[in-house]
């Protein structure tokens, strides 16, 4: 009976010694606070029909909460708000303020500020040998005239080792526009009384005093988003790893901007004081194909260099062909703290609705006067410096602090168009 008992111990023994040690996803709750200051000028603006400031600033502030829910689970929570004041969306209601409504001077109407809020819940699970990881997410969004609602799911696959890894992801987001329109547009929609709205019979109109412009409301306000993409990555080297990436995205709905103007070029102009009234708004194609491929190619040349290329090609059904090729060269000064210079280059041709300024025709189906449509070519220099401490010394409160990021980037066009952004992370992680 002893020895039936001993070697029954024994065998439990041997058995439990064999269990492989499984390393958490996560170790324990990260608390990521990111933030970013953007402004931007240009005399392109959208809003006025491809002439006017485009002046606008943007303050962002996000909260990300990983949780892991055991070893192979992990819960993350992402809330952010964007809020901006601009003056070119500022000049959709160019006369709803007390000043002298011009293109090139911002509006002090309701339309000049906004604010956007974000809630994303993603879940994520990674298999025992942690070659296999499934991931789903739920988003919503909202800012005065748009609404989103978002869902989306990946699969990771490693082998070889973990030297390789391929992926593919998919999302879909149904939207839906509250659509805004110019001022002076309104009274011409459903149910309006023209020029005999009091916007015309309190101003005076120069210029062409029979305006009559060609507008119609949008009768469906939705948009749907659905993308598929696969991912390539490979470990080449002991110093070298490489991706590819291929992206598709189909667009259904109202993909035009309601409160964008456009001006003909064979239409007499009328104005009320320096303002231009439209002609009409911006009308683009219901749907839109796009694709996207792309590479990247790491080296890591020593303790100190590491350079990360990048180049992507763009192609989309509305004529749009692009290029991007990018470079970071992180440097590496102490164990703690990291420099990251970079430069990156972008062209694009143009829409075939594109036309700038009084180019468009009242006969035209499709057109627009959004440089983001146009052709360009834009450079942006960015450096930053991180610092990083894995034993998160520091700490406020019950969180450690693990890493801070500022980074800054310098966006300018061969338009008028320019922009900067600082933007600032940093990571905690919870004791």
């Amino acid at each position: 009976m002893c020895v039936f008992a001993f070697a029954k111990a024994y065998s439990q023994t041997a058995q439990d010694s064999t269990k492989v040690y499984k390393k958490r996803v996560l170790e324990s709750v990260e608390v990521d606070f990111l933030s970013s200051y953007y402004t931007q000028d240009g005399d392109n603006a959208a809003v006025s029909g491809g002439i006017g400031t485009e002046e606008l600033t943007d303050v962002t502030g996000t909260f990300v909460v990983s949780i892991p829910l055991n070893d192979d689970d992990v819960l993350t929570i992402d809330a952010g708000v964007s809020a901006y004041t601009s003056a070119s969306s500022s000049n959709v209601g160019p006369f709803d303020g007390g000043g002298h409504a011009d293109p090139f001077q911002a509006s002090s109407g309701a339309s000049s500020s906004d604010l956007w809020a974000n809630l994303t819940g993603s879940y994520s699970h990674s298999s025992d040998d942690r070659n296999d990881i499934w991931s789903a997410k739920l988003s919503v969004s909202s800012e005065y005239d748009y609404f989103s609602v978002g869902v989306g799911g990946s699969y990771t696959k490693l082998f070889n080792g973990k030297n390789t890894e391929l992926s593919v992801n998919g999302n879909v987001y149904i939207d839906t526009w509250n659509a805004i329109y110019p001022t002076e547009l309104r009274p011409f929609g459903e149910g309006g009384n023209g020029l005999s709205n009091r916007l015309f019979t309190q101003n005076t109109i120069t210029g062409n005093t029979n305006y009559a412009p060609i507008f119609t409301e949008f009768a469906d306000e939705g948009r749907n988003s659905y993308s598929l993409g696969f991912g390539f990555s490979q470990i080449l080297h002991k110093n070298v790893q490489g991706s590819l990436a291929l992206d598709f995205v189909q667009q259904q709905g109202l993909l035009s901007t309601p409160f964008q103007r456009v001006y003909f070029g064979d239409v007499a102009d009328s104005f009320i004081e320096n303002f231009q009234l439209a002609d009409a708004i911006e009308r683009l194609p219901d749907s839109r194909f796009k694709v996207a491929a792309g590479g990247r190619l790491n080296w890591y040349l020593n303790e100190t260099f590491t350079v990360r290329t990048f180049y992507r090609y763009y192609y989309d059904d509305w004529g749009i062909t692009s290029h991007t090729a990018s470079i970071e060269v992180p440097i590496k000064i102490t164990d703690k703290f990291t420099l990251y210079p970079s430069y990156r280059f972008y062209n694009q041709t143009a829409a075939d609705y594109f036309r700038p300024y009084e180019e468009a025709l009242s006969t035209d189906e499709f057109y627009t006067s959004d440089y983001d449509l146009s052709e360009y070519s834009a450079n942006q220099f960015g450096f930053g410096v991180s610092y990083t401490d894995i034993f998160a010394k520091a700490h406020i409160w019950k969180l450690g602090l693990k890493s801070i990021d500022l980074k800054f980037y310098q966006y300018d066009r061969d338009t008028t168009f320019s922009s900067s952004i600082i933007t600032a992370g940093f990571k905690f992680v919870m004791d």
